[in-house]
């Protein structure tokens, strides 16, 4: 006969508080930096940095909504994997930007390090 033998309930708690408490983390960020885009004062570095990319104010409220959304949808469990797709598509735009339009590679390295730390976790979940 077959045996099904569950883990320890103590080990499953850890890894999903653990899980909880990198998600939300993770939310918390994206929702900060996220809401500091629809700021309207012009001394704003989000204002100065798109303005310097050329493009109007459009970009940096898409930006944010898709930043708010995506930390939204990390604290859904369902669609967990989606919100970390957003992100990540979020970071990989930031790289491709400081990199080839304002020619800053030295600046891409934090929106690179986040970047691979989504997907690194991306890819842990969708192992499980």
């Amino acid at each position: 006969m077959l045996e099904h033998s569950d883990p320890p309930l103590e080990n499953s708690f850890r890894n999903s508080l653990g899980d909880w408490v990198l998600r939300i983390g993770i939310a918390v960020i994206f929702l900060l930096f996220g809401s500091e885009k629809f700021s309207t004062d012009p001394g704003s570095p989000w204002i100065k940095l798109f303005a310097k990319m050329g493009t109007g104010p459009w970009l940096r409220y898409l930006t944010g909504i898709v930043e708010v959304v995506g930390a939204m949808l990390l604290l859904i469990p369902r669609t967990v994997l989606a919100g970390l797709a957003l992100l990540g598509s979020a970071m990989a735009g930031a790289v491709l930007i400081l990199v080839f339009v304002l020619h800053h590679p030295g600046s891409a390295v934090l929106a690179s390090t986040i970047l691979a730390g989504l997907t690194i976790f991306w890819a842990s979940r969708r192992a499980n």
